[in-house]
């Protein structure tokens, strides 16, 4: 072949080559154009729905709503009251998931480590007798009024405990031992139980404030003796008639006690207008409120009963032991020896006075 021949049949492939390409990419176009011309239109759809300036989606917004993921949504209910028109309260969730989460397992945590704690120190230390043991004189530390309102406070106070953890703790306690019927009784009657008594935990905290605040302030000589822990970490240090700890035990259980018969009547009356909100928020204070005091109180019990000869006297017989008062409360001890209060049994009581039992009136010729 010729020279002028091979170019031309060159030429011709290459042409050839080039409309094959032109026709491919025609059909790879023309194929594209099929397929997405049609999407365009949802396409458009599609961003339109999702901008909720332009067409919400009912679906997603009720759905939203219902849940409460942005405010609470009122809606159009024949009931009038508040919060009536709310059908899901996200509040009500957030007060499950703290209860479950936060308040059962620390709170349990707290209690338990107090009380090992305190049964660790008894078993370490041991009672506290009276130094140089029993003088046989006896000072009037309580009156009955003042013993009465001590045990009355008590006495709501642990049957409001005792229902409350039922309540908290008794699904992991109670149900494996009485059944879900069994314990669906119990939870019941202890709902029932504590909703009626606590209003008189209000008030016998009041009768409790009034009762014994007037020596629960404050004063010279309190810090050094928390200082030294009553003389357990140092020198012994002085006390009037209560001491630092038990000043910070009476406030500890004006505040937490207080915050728990607030919130209290605003659970157990639910028709005073209070949203849905401020329960919930009710129950965080008046759940975290009785496990401190109930913590705390397992300190001022030990110290009462276990901890310290002599000192339960005080609020049984309403007595104590002149050496006792010295050791423990010395400015108090000052202040009704020099008042004359500090009386002797006589050797030969008379029937039925209060040295016939052992205990002596503080005054004399009563």
């Amino acid at each position: 072949m010729r020279q002028g021949d091979a170019i031309v049949v060159d030429a011709m492939t290459t042409s050839r080559q080039r409309r094959r390409r032109y026709m491919t990419w025609s059909l790879v176009l023309l194929l594209a154009l099929t397929l997405v011309l049609p999407l365009i239109p949802y396409a458009v759809e599609y961003a339109q729905v999702n901008d909720s300036s332009l067409v919400p989606n009912p679906g997603a917004d009720l759905w939203r709503d219902v849940r409460q993921r942005d405010n609470p949504v009122m809606g159009q209910t024949q009931v009038r009251g508040v919060d009536t028109g709310v059908l899901i309260y996200k509040s009500g969730e957030d007060w499950r998931i703290f209860r479950m989460q936060w308040l059962a397992p620390y709170g349990a945590i707290f209690m338990g480590t107090v009380l090992g704690l305190t049964i660790l120190f008894y078993l370490v230390r041991g009672r506290v007798p009276i130094p140089g043991g029993r003088s046989g004189k006896k000072i009037l530390r309580f009156n009955l009024n003042q013993r009465m309102v001590h045990w009355f406070t008590v006495g709501i106070f642990l049957l409001l405990a005792l229902t409350g953890f039922i309540l908290l703790y008794g699904r992991f306690v109670l149900i494996p031992l009485l059944g879900p019927e069994g314990f669906s009784i119990t939870a019941s009657a202890c709902k029932e139980a504590h909703n009626l008594f606590g209003p008189l935990f209000l008030f016998a905290m009041l009768l409790l404030i009034i009762t014994f605040v007037k020596d629960n302030f404050y004063e010279r000589g309190d810090l050094s003796w928390m200082i030294t822990g009553g003389g357990l970490l140092g020198e012994d240090t002085d006390a009037g008639r209560f001491n630092a700890a038990q000043k910070a035990w009476f406030w500890i259980a004006t505040v937490f006690g207080l915050a728990l018969c607030i919130t209290g009547l605003i659970l157990d009356f639910a028709v005073i207008g209070q949203s849905r909100e401020i329960m919930a928020i009710s129950h965080v204070i008046h759940g975290t409120s009785a496990v401190v005091m109930t913590g705390v109180l397992f300190g001022h019990i030990y110290w009462a009963t276990a901890g310290m000869e002599g000192g339960m006297e005080s609020m049984t017989t309403g007595y104590v032991d002149a050496n006792w008062a010295e050791a423990h409360h010395n400015r108090w001890y000052e202040e009704v020896k020099n008042e004359g209060e500090i009386e002797k049994p006589s050797e030969k009581p008379g029937p039925g006075s209060a040295s016939a039992i052992g205990v002596a009136s503080p005054h004399p010729g009563d």
